[in-house]
This record gives C-alpha cells, sequence and structure tokens, in this order.
C-alpha cells in the first residue's frame, strides 16, 4: 500500500500536495509481526484504504500542550489518539504524560508502575528524557514518556527547585532525536506541573466537551496561558480547539458547538469528536480507538481531526 504520488487532501477548504516534508511511510505487512503491529496496519487500512490520504509532516518539531482544567473533557482521550494517528503515517511522535493519574501511559499499553523511570525522574533528577522515553508496541514511530504516582509529589518538590517552570522544556530540548511532534497530556489543574507544559509548548491544544458549564472555567486558564506569554514564553498560542464528546441528539450540544465557534473562531477544528462506546472502550485494552476498532465513529473523528492539525500545521508554517 503506497500513496498516490498525485494525490491531494482537501481540509479546511485548502488542498496539500505531496512535497519534501510529506512522509510516505506505510507499516509493511509480516507475517511475524506481533499482534498489535498487525492491528496498526489494519488500522491504516481501515482508516486510509487507498492510501491517498497524506499527513504532511512539519518542518520544525510542533510541541502542543494539551490542557484544560475541568476533568473528563477528553484531554487523555485527544492525546493518545491524536498521536497514533499522527505516528500511524509516518510522522515521528513523542507522548508526555504529566498526568499523575498516568491514563496516557495506559492508553498507550506502556509500563508506569512504581519503579519505572518516568517524567518525575527528568523533571526532579534531571534525567534525560531519551532514557525514560519508552517505545510503543506496535507503532514503530510513537514514544511515551510515563507518568507514575511519584509524579503526585512533584508539584510540591518543584516549588523549591531552580528554574523550576521551566524543567520539562529543557528536557525536551535535550533530547537527541527530534520529533515531529510532541503532546503533553496536562493534569486538570493549573498547578506548576501545567505550567511547565506550557512553558515548554508552542502551541496549546484545549478540548472542549460539548455539554453544558463547557466554557466555564476556560477564562482562567487563558488567563494563565496569557500569563505564562507575557512572562514566560512569549511563542506560546492558543492554536487548536476541539469539541469532544458531540452528541447530535441534542440540542445542547449543538448550542455549545455555536457559541465555542463564535468564541474561538478559526481555531476550532472543522473535525467535531462525538460520544462514543469505543472511545471509551480501547483504554481498557491498553489500545487508542485507532487500533481498537478502526472503523469506529470515534477512530475516524480523531483521524480528520490529527490530519487537520497536520495540514492546518503546514499551511500556516508551524502552528495550526
Amino acid at each position: 500500500m503506497s500513496a498516490a504520488p498525485a494525490a491531494s487532501v482537501p481540509v479546511s477548504g485548502a488542498s496539500v500536495q505531496p512535497d519534501e516534508h510529506v512522509s510516505r511511510e506505510t507499516p509493511s505487512v509480516d507475517e511475524d509481526d506481533p499482534p498489535l503491529a498487525m492491528e496498526a496496519l489494519r488500522a491504516v487500512q481501515i482508516l486510509n484504504p487507498s492510501g491517498e490520504i497524506i499527513m504532511p509532516r512539519p518542518d520544525h518539531p510542533r510541541v502542543i500542550c494539551v490542557a484544560n482544567q475541568k476533568g473528563g473533557v477528553g484531554k487523555t482521550t485527544t492525546t493518545v489518539n491524536l498521536a497514533v494517528a499522527l505516528a500511524l503515517h509516518g510522522n515521528r511522535v513523542l507522548v508526555v504524560d504529566l498526568d499523575p493519574q498516568g491514563n496516557a501511559s495506559t492508553g498507550l499499553n506502556v509500563p508506569h508502575h512504581a519503579g519505572v523511570p518516568d517524567v518525575y525522574d527528568c523533571l526532579i533528577d534531571n534525567v534525560p528524557l531519551a532514557e525514560v522515553a519508552q517505545g510503543v508496541e506496535g507503532i514503530p514511530n510513537l514514544f511515551c514518556v510515563p507518568a507514575t504516582i511519584d509524579l503526585a509529589g512533584a508539584e510540591i518538590e518543584l516549588v523549591s527547585v531552580v528554574a523550576r517552570e521551566s524543567r520539562l522544556q529543557r528536557a525536551i530540548n535535550a533530547h537527541p532525536e527530534k520529533f515531529d511532534y510532541v503532546f503533553i497530556d496536562c493534569p486538570p489543574s493549573l498547578g506548576l506541573l501545567t505550567v511547565n507544559a506550557l512553558c515548554a509548548a508552542q502551541e496549546v491544544l484545549i478540548p472542549i466537551q460539548c455539554e453544558y458549564y463547557a466554557l466555564e472555567g476556560l477564562n482562567q486558564l487563558i488567563n494563565n496561558i496569557n500569563l505564562v506569554r507575557q512572562h514566560l514564553n512569549p511563542t506560546l498560542d492558543v492554536s487548536t480547539i476541539l469539541l469532544t464528546m458531540y452528541d447530535r441528539r441534542t440540542r445542547l450540544a449543538d448550542a455549545v458547538e455555536q457559541d465555542v465557534r463564535n468564541h474561538f473562531g478559526a481555531k476550532v477544528l472543522n473535525a467535531v469528536i462525538p460520544r462514543n462506546v469505543r472511545v471509551s472502550e480501547a483504554p481498557s485494552y491498553g489500545q487508542s480507538v485507532m487500533t481498537y476498532d478502526p472503523g469506529s465513529r470515534g477512530a475516524t473523528s480523531y483521524f480528520e481531526a490529527a490530519l487537520e492539525i497536520a495540514v492546518r500545521g503546514v499551511n500556516t508554517g508551524g502552528t495550526a
């Protein structure tokens, strides 16, 4: 299976022609491949059967912080599925799990029990990120820096550390290999861990749940992002808003969508993530929905969102 050389991908009224920044890497079939690798191949065949859809690789690494202080809005699910979708289409992707609950690590089936080297060691003890990152089974281009329960104490320990806000940024910059995308999954709070993520990133992706109170608390997040931009990271930008848990049967979901699009304009992706039971089931099998059920509405929606992020980034020079 290979990409058609003359194909273009229409997204948001634009099309991208393949060029030197476009990856044409696709998984190959091998009878000896492990089961997860076979599932990754099956996912690509179902989501992109013709091989014509390509996800352009950015000309410089895009570090994206996935943040929202509200819990349960789909931060981790979004991080995991976007990362898998991009990696399956040839992008080199690193996921940094910055939530002490370690849900992103679980979703990628990466060990994160007590004693496993994790992001805490990087933040507190200056252990290089390369020594902590683990390859995700079955997806060659995807790596994860796990979070263990040790991270729960990092918020307090960082208070007395020199240059406490930029510890993660220095760890990412010191990594010997360059990734196309670095996704940082934040905890549902606005503490020092989230500030570290905001200092390390150039872009912020905010998942917004299509339910009542969806916009409540967002002003505080935007204010914090503005403070970080003013004092610590002048390049930081809220580049992407993703609507999640959309239930097309309710008027409320439609009303929230209109509110968000009116408020954030072009930053809101056209792709909307529906409520989908397959998305909820996938983490219990240590998988993303992309490989667990690539034909589901949840998988196709995250595939469309990843494609849109990739194409927008190329069209605007690196930020969506």
